[in-house]
């Protein structure tokens, strides 16, 4: 107990906690393993004077052999490592079960790869900033990512407060703070606690997801990775406001609202949303779901906009999302979609994510789809929001979304781009100058306002055009509503029936062998093929695999989905998500537009059935894994 005592005189002013926790970052100087196991025993650690000291560890955690005072520089450790199996970078970053990344020095290695991929004067005495959604892992993960950090040579690094910062919020303090680039923790919509998901992405300079030449770079390191190189300095701590220095080295823990607030209000007219949202007729509410949107939905719409406490649902962000699936759709917001569709229910609800970049959009007993959603958002976007009252630059869409932003790209005469699943894709097209508003029919809207998809963003969007719809409507005048402004859009440009099918967590074999053998299939089929019964049999246009040139840098990124598509416009296309964390998610999408206004209020799965029927016939899903039933459908 003594040499524990004596530990007490060289930590951190402001840290207290368990015995446990403090002495597991000091042995991270210790040995080769970054997280020896500890006993959990509890010890108060004292208050001290300003933290300018460094502790080298002895072969004894307990015991630390010397202290240096060091006010100018940092004592950085060599750690030897070796390489990991399984640290291929996805579209969005790297994900994988909790108790991966809590693996001897999984994370570590991964973050010391990424520093030797990036050029030196990337980081080198650089700004970098680091935020997550809040989920279990993420405040261990802050303190190993902050000391590796120090030890190459970033000069500061800009935290968000408990480790908090949403995806879209990033993106914004990277732009607005001219920072090199920034860490986000998070596995995005994927469930979090103890036995599920984490998750870590590296986002650049404009706030852009980390292109495919970095994260090439990122796994090749991890695979011949042999050191980590660490600062000897101690957990940081992340409730407090303020700076911290230890020598040229400093963290900065910041506000996670304040930036991106002030870029929301420099986007939308807050006083035209205010007039809709106060509205004694006009009742509004927002889920959270217990994720990183719940730091940002009171000072937002309650505190700005004037909303009720009472609008915001689970708004406090929890580590486990209450035991929760951060992803808002029709199955995992569940408890929202009963609330709109019930008896007097609200005008207008949403929904976010886990890491804040995904919306849904709902009206009193109607759902928006999001391709429908990018689509009216471009729509209304000039007369709208202020941020585009010169009108948008360009438009643009993921392969798999419907083609109704495509209509209104024609109508506009606009640009109009499609690209493959990932926002880094549309990020070269927004720092090109070429694109305004995008989407992708995974529930992800945005601008060039930041660099990633945004929930928030796109509630206030839609908030907005209902403000503006309404902003001459008396006081007992009936509004014009979510369902009103949807079915005045499809009778101006026509209904795209869309819906998607996915089948997550499929064994990886049976779920590749189905790719393989559509890629066989459409390698063989031509222009004027029949698929279907002979009685409302469907032609084929074309059938491809999907390759995307960028206009930008003219790389190009194949194999992105196989597409089937049909004389009359009709479309189904096959995928393998990028997004989880184990085996492999099937996602099968199916899209049929109809001109004719008598035809609009069908049921999508009624209007897709034939269709439906025929994707599942032609791929053989069943045979090859076995699924009778989707696990989600949009």
């Amino acid at each position: 107990m003594e040499s524990a005592i004596a530990l007490t005189r060289f930590y951190h002013p402001l840290l207290t906690g368990s015995y446990s926790h403090h002495l597991r970052s000091l042995s991270l100087f210790n040995s080769t393993p970054i997280f020896p196991k500890l006993s959990s025993v509890k010890y108060p650690f004292a208050t001290i004077s300003p933290a300018r000291f460094i502790v080298t560890a002895s072969s004894s955690p307990l015991s630390p052999s010397t202290t240096v005072a060091e006010s100018q520089g940092l004592e950085i450790k060599s750690v030897p490592t070796k390489p990991i199996e399984g640290q291929k970078t996805g579209t969005s970053g790297l994900r994988k079960k909790v108790k991966v990344f809590m693996q001897e020095n999984y994370l570590a290695n991964w973050i010391q790869a990424l520093f030797n991929s990036l050029p030196p004067e990337d980081f080198k005495n650089g700004l970098l900033v680091l935020g997550g959604d809040g989920r279990y892992f993420n405040k261990e993960a802050s303190q190993i990512i902050i000391k590796i950090a120090a030890g190459n040579g970033v000069g500061k690094i800009l935290v968000g407060k408990d480790g908090i910062m949403s995806t879209p919020a990033v993106s914004a303090v990277i732009r607005k703070r001219e920072a090199n680039g920034g860490f986000i923790m998070s596995a995005s919509h994927n469930p979090g606690g103890p036995d599920y998901d984490w998750g870590i992405k590296f986002n650049y300079s404009s706030g852009q997801p980390a292109p495919e030449s970095i994260t090439d770079k990122i796994y090749g390191n991890t695979l011949s990775i042999s050191e980590i190189k660490i600062a000897d300095i101690p957990d940081v701590d992340l409730s407090q406001l303020g700076v911290t220095k230890y020598g040229n080295f400093s963290v900065e823990v910041v506000d996670p609202v304040a930036d991106y607030l002030e870029l929301m209000e420099n986007v939308f007219d807050f006083s035209l949303i205010r007039s809709l949202i106060s509205r004694p007729d006009f009742r509004f509410t927002f889920d959270a779901m217990h994720a990183v949107t719940g730091a940002y939905a009171k000072p937002i719409f309650v505190d700005k906009l004037g909303a009720s406490l009472e609008s915001i649902a689970n708004g406090e962000p929890l580590e486990d999302f209450g035991h929760g699936h951060p992803d808002p759709n029709l199955t995992y917001a569940k408890d929202l979609v009963n609330i709109l569709y019930g008896e007097n229910g609200p005008d207008f609800g949403a929904a976010s994510d886990g890491d804040g970049d995904r919306n849904m959009i709902l009206g009193r007993r109607f759902f928006v789809t999001p391709s429908d959603s990018v689509a009216i958002i471009a729509a209304n976007a000039q007369d709208a929001i202020p941020y585009f009252q010169s009108g948008p630059k360009g438009l643009a869409r993921s392969m798999p979304t419907s083609g109704s932003l495509d209509r209104v790209a024609q109508k506009l005469n606009l640009p109009f781009y499609e690209v493959p699943t990932g926002w880094k894709f549309f990020s070269n097209l927004m720092d090109a100058g070429k694109l305004s508003i995008c989407g992708e029919e995974s529930f992800g809207t945005g601008s060039d306002h930041i660099r990633e998809k945004d929930g928030i963003w796109a509630v206030l969007a839609w908030l907005s055009i209902l403000a503006n719809r309404n902003k001459d409507k008396r006081s007992g005048e009936k509004l014009v509503s979510v369902a009103d402004v949807v079915t005045e859009h499809w009778a101006t440009y026509g209904r795209n029936f869309f819906s998607r099918y996915d089948y997550e967590e499929c064994e990886s074999e049976g779920a590749n062998k189905m790719i393989e053998y559509l890629r066989d299939l459409i390698s063989k089929s031509k222009a004027g093929d029949k698929f279907g019964s002979l009685v409302g049999s469907y032609v084929l246009d074309f059938a491809d695999d999907f390759t995307y040139t960028d206009p930008v840098d003219e790389s190009v990124a194949s194999k992105q989905g196989v597409r089937v598509v049909f004389s009359d416009g009709s479309r189904i296309i096959f995928r393998l998500s990028g997004t989880g964390s184990a085996g492999a998610t099937v996602r099968i999408y199916i899209e049929q537009f109809e001109l004719d206004v008598s035809k609009h209020d069908m049921d999508a799965q009624i209007a897709l059935k034939p269709l439906i029927d025929l994707a599942l016939s032609v791929s053989k899903l069943k045979d090859f894994t076995g699924r009778e039933k989707p696990t989600v459908i949009t």
